[in-house]
């Protein structure tokens, strides 16, 4: 299986590519030759850990399709071997983001004071509410 070598990380190549003419710069070349890329990677069937491809697919958005598949759209160069780096460059950084772990949530602590004042509105809003009751009568 071939590879792309990344510092950290080594991704399987199983993407299919497919070429089609783009728009923009390029004068009559832009009419005749495929030049823009569209690259598809089946994120459910690669051998990524679950949830690295669950990270994937929300970093992804609207590029992640329903069945599973990522597609990544190059059109900006006027060759198809840059826009194919292009393509696949977007792909290795997606893939380098999902493989980070997102830090843990540590809760920071209440300070004393804030704890005070919480109990403090909680007593008043007990005092407001008891106040409501029948006046006591002196017998």
């Amino acid at each position: 299986m071939a590879t792309l070598f990344t510092s950290p990380l080594r991704i399987p190549l199983n993407v299919d590519e497919r070429f089609v003419r783009a728009s923009g710069p390029g004068g009559q070349n832009v009419n005749k030759v495929a030049t823009a890329v569209e690259l598809r990677f089946d994120i459910d069937n690669s051998s990524l850990p679950p949830d690295m491809k669950a990270r994937l697919k929300a970093l992804a958005g609207r590029k992640a399709m329903t069945d599973g598949v990522l597609m990544i759209d190059s059109r900006e160069h006027r060759t198809q071997s840059r826009n194919r780096e292009a393509a696949r460059e977007r792909l290795t950084d997606l893939i380098q983001l999902a493989s980070i772990p997102p830090k843990k949530r540590t809760p920071t602590k209440l300070t004393k004071a804030a704890k005070e004042r919480r109990l403090a509105g909680k007593h008043h809003h007990a005092e407001i509410k008891k106040r409501r009751g029948r006046p006591a009568t002196d017998e």
